[in-house]
């Protein structure tokens, strides 16, 4: 257990770092206000960043682990897109005065009956935006920085039957085992004549 100290100990120091640079984010925020249409949105972008920011700080250190980020597709498409659909939906209802789309939004709610629930939600659209940024964040995955994604390497060799499996570290390339010297079976002592007497005398095998 002592080996993973020090890595508790700077994921600890990591995470506490990210979360006091949240919430100057989120207190700087605060200090825009979101009276207009402009300071709203310029508030919750930086809530959302300080989410995104927060989320970013469990792959501090993805490099030095031989890591890539990689936005993962399907993350991406099931769970971040719904996200985005349903914040900029309530945001915009929610924006003061009369901004932009927020008729339109208001009439297609009403229609649909979710204007007081929309309207109820809005309330909190910090929270929301902060949201927004965390999903963001956890769409995206450390992975080995030496593989490609199958769906790439599909795309190239013509499908997944066609990937041949990585070779082992100690296996000599191609070029090694062609260059390597070939082993000759020992020459035999035994004269012609004796060699021939000797494969007569085997039995064949069945």
């Amino acid at each position: 257990m002592r080996r993973y100290g020090m890595y508790d100990a700077s994921r600890g120091l990591t995470l506490a770092f990210a979360a006091a640079l949240a919430g100057l984010a989120l207190w700087g925020a605060s200090q825009i206000g979101t009276q207009t249409q402009g300071r709203f949105w310029l508030a919750l972008v930086i809530v959302a960043a300080a989410g995104l920011l927060l989320t970013l700080a469990s792959h501090v250190g993805t490099w030095t682990k031989g890591l890539r980020l990689r936005l993962s597709p399907s993350t991406f498409v099931l769970a971040f897109l719904p996200v985005l659909v349903c914040v900029g939906w309530i945001l915009l209802a929610s924006q003061p005065g009369s901004g932009w789309q927020e008729g339109r939004i208001d009439s297609w709610s009403d229609s649909i009956g979710i204007l007081g629930v929309v309207h109820s939600i809005g309330l909190w659209h910090g929270a929301l935006a902060f949201a927004f940024g965390l999903v963001l964040g956890l769409s995206l995955d450390g992975v080995p920085a030496g593989t490609m994604d199958m769906d790439t390497v599909s795309a190239y060799t013509g499908g997944p039957a066609d990937v041949e499996a990585p070779l082992a570290a100690d296996e000599p390339v191609a070029a090694e085992r062609h260059w390597a010297p070939q082993r000759r079976p020992a020459p035999s002592s035994a004269t012609p004549t004796e060699e021939a007497t000797q494969t007569r005398g085997r039995a064949p095998a069945r």
